[in-house]
């Protein structure tokens, strides 16, 4: 999970078991013969081996995130993400989702590619795109998913069959809250993980497990009296510390919801037109940082600098092409057209700019066109007389 995304998460239905993941023992004792306390550090191993930049160990105690995912619905900040309230207490009672789970072992990545000033710098820029730096690359669910199963082998062939199902954004897991009582970091106040000395950039991927691993400290919050994240939410999502209004969130607005955008967020959206970074960029720990040498994440087709009328030109078969692998390929192109049109709307008046959107004025759907008029509108006073409007 990261920011950028949602601070709970895009969850889907869990899949039928795969071949290569087996039912839950729920009887750890099996293990006996098993030095955990040594497979725990090949673990850890493994995983830096796999290019994961931290692993740790939690157990399946949630009873305290368990109360907090209780309050954010009862406020209503999960918005239209209906799913959030399913699955009943699955989401905070691992042995409950997969019975015979014991353990979690949590996991991270990193995946910024390049210097954060150039993000920073990229923010409402007149005429360029700003796309959530999580979603530049190869969709992370595949890269994350693949490597966890290649642990999981590894453990097999070194203690032979095992209880396990691997999760990346997968299922009503509450990653955040595992990742913060393995050790991988806290949950800040923009709720998302920080890890005090690699900051916030990094995917979070599970493995749930019947080995009865020793298990990791849980970190401590070090946000302290820091208020940054709050004070720089462009739409006011973060209405208290650790409480994020999905409602208001431009990752949500872009990614997750299907409605229009409410005119009361549109200025605001500037030109993120899948995603939002804010918080990240301006969160004190992460000087600490650190660019990825993953090449999945390298970002594809220069969507880190790419034009807003460029994207917007875009039809169905290319935005398909284009998005192939990505995890920016779930929103669909015609949420696609809506979110550019609204960064278009904030652009730099330009004839580019307004030629753009009036060859979109009539389709190809209601959405998009009640948004290219807002867009429209936007520049009505500033209109070159090149473009003959």
């Amino acid at each position: 999970m990261l920011a950028g995304k949602l601070c709970i998460g895009t969850i889907i239905l869990v899949r039928p078991k795969r071949r290569c993941e087996i039912t839950l023992t729920a009887n750890p004792n099996q293990y006996g013969n098993t030095d955990m306390t040594m497979l725990k550090r090949e673990i850890v191993d493994w995983c830096r081996e796999l290019g994961f930049q931290q692993a740790g160990i939690s157990d399946i105690d949630l009873a305290v995130a368990e109360d907090r995912l209780h309050a954010w619905l009862a406020n209503r900040f999960h918005g239209s993400m209906h799913y959030m309230e399913r699955h009943g207490s699955k989401r905070s009672h691992p042995d409950e989702l997969v019975p015979g789970t014991v353990r979690v072992i949590s996991v991270r990545m990193d995946y910024l590619t390049d210097e954060q000033e150039k993000a920073t710098a990229l923010l409402d820029h007149e005429s360029q795109a700003y796309v959530s730096r999580y979603a530049l690359g190869r969709d992370y669910h595949k890269v994350m998913r693949s490597r966890l199963r290649t642990l999981s082998r590894r453990i097999e062939e070194k203690i032979g069959e095992f209880g396990y199902r691997v999760f990346v954004d997968s299922a009503p897991v509450l990653e955040k809250a595992i990742a913060e009582k393995a050790g991988l970091g806290w949950v800040g106040k923009h709720t998302n993980v920080i890890n005090r000395n690699e900051g916030s950039w990094f995917f979070l991927g599970e493995l749930y497990t019947d080995l009865p691993l020793p298990v990791d400290n849980a970190e401590e919050s070090h946000c302290g009296t820091c208020t940054a994240c709050i004070d720089v939410c462009p739409t006011d999502a973060i209405v208290a510390p650790y409480s994020l209004d999905a409602r208001r969130c431009i990752s949500y607005l872009t990614i997750e919801s299907k409605d229009p955008i409410p005119l009361e967020f549109r200025k605001a959206i500037g030109n993120r037109i899948y995603g939002c970074d804010d918080c990240q960029l301006f969160c004190p720990w992460n000087k600490f940082a650190r660019r990825t040498m993953e090449p999945d994440f390298a970002p594809r087709h220069n969507l880190d600098t790419a034009e807003l009328t460029d994207l917007f030109a875009w039809d169905e078969a290319t935005f398909l092409q284009k998005t192939e692998g990505s995890a920016i390929r779930r929103i669909g192109h015609e949420q696609w057209l809506r979110n550019i049109a609204v960064a278009l709307g904030n652009a730099k008046t330009t004839a580019a700019v307004v030629a753009a959107l009036q060859s979109r004025q009539d389709g190809p759907s209601a959405i998009v066109t009640e948004h290219v008029a807002w867009a429209l509108a936007q520049h009505e006073q500033n209109i070159p007389e090149s473009t003959n409007v």
